[in-house]
């Protein structure tokens, strides 16, 4: 029942990517994660494999557009972080899971308010230090739980570069994230036999729910479906929180 559940959210999260642009890593993170069908390292592994096919094909064609400086800049922020998120994550996992789901309750529920937020677009485009702060950000959220959507693309947007350009480039980080992060964890023995089974199983999945936002999308608006998302989000962020909560004074929880 755990595995289908698992497929079944990658398929709502997939789909809900293609109709809306965003979200698949948070909402599988936040679901599975919230209803523990499987431990946050595992998680963040599996998730981090199939966000990988996602924008390996949403690259294709767009790679002329991404603005480097912004890029290189992001990226020098990016790696050393995801590195000490991955560490962090297992520290965790390894002394106090309780502190871990905490951790996780709050990135879904801030990401989720994150996403809420229409950033303006700033005057200029952001200099080194700026790019790099925000890549330590988001390096550290991608190491920790594979998603570092909600503060790359808080950033992005508000970054006064054509849409092309700002896709591309977030397009392009979030590749660095989880190709880092896969190395990172493979090197360290991580890529499990049950990370690589659920990933292979999930891999179709994202394409089917894919094909599926595109041929037939639902009869709502895309704010609709987006409003929907950020509601789910902040849901399970709020539940994970409360759970964790709970924990915390039930040492056998």
């Amino acid at each position: 029942m755990v595995f289908v559940g698992f497929l079944l959210v990658v398929l709502l999260g997939s789909y809900v990517q293609s109709v809306a642009g965003f979200a698949m890593a948070m909402i599988i993170v936040a679901v599975v994660g919230g209803l523990r069908m499987m431990d946050v390292p595992t998680l963040a592994a599996v998730v981090s494999l199939l966000t990988m096919l996602n924008v390996a094909l949403a690259l294709r064609g767009a790679l002329q557009h991404v603005e480097r400086r912004v890029f290189v800049w992001l990226a020098c922020g990016q790696v050393p972080a995801i590195f000490a998120g991955v560490q962090l994550l297992q520290w965790l996992d390894s002394h106090t899971r309780t502190a871990l789901e905490i951790c996780l309750g709050l990135f879904i529920t801030v990401g989720g308010l994150s996403m809420l937020l229409r950033p303006h677009a700033w005057r200029r485009v952001s200099g080194p230090a700026a790019c790099i702060s925000t890549g330590v950000a988001g390096g550290l959220m991608g190491g920790l739980f594979s998603a570092s959507g909600p503060v790359l693309g808080w950033f992005g947007y508000s970054q006064p570069l054509p849409l092309a350009a700002i896709r591309a480039t977030l397009l392009a980080s979030f590749a660095l994230t989880t190709t880092t992060r896969t190395i990172i964890v493979g090197v360290d023995g991580a890529l499990t036999q049950q990370v690589l089974l659920y990933a292979a199983a999930g891999l179709p999945v994202v394409a089917l729910g894919t094909w599926l936002g595109r041929q037939f999308a639902p009869p709502v608006s895309e704010d609709a479906i987006k409003h929907m998302a950020y509601t789910l989000l902040l849901v399970m962020g709020a539940w994970i929180l409360l759970r964790a909560g709970l924990c915390a004074t039930q040492p056998s929880c």
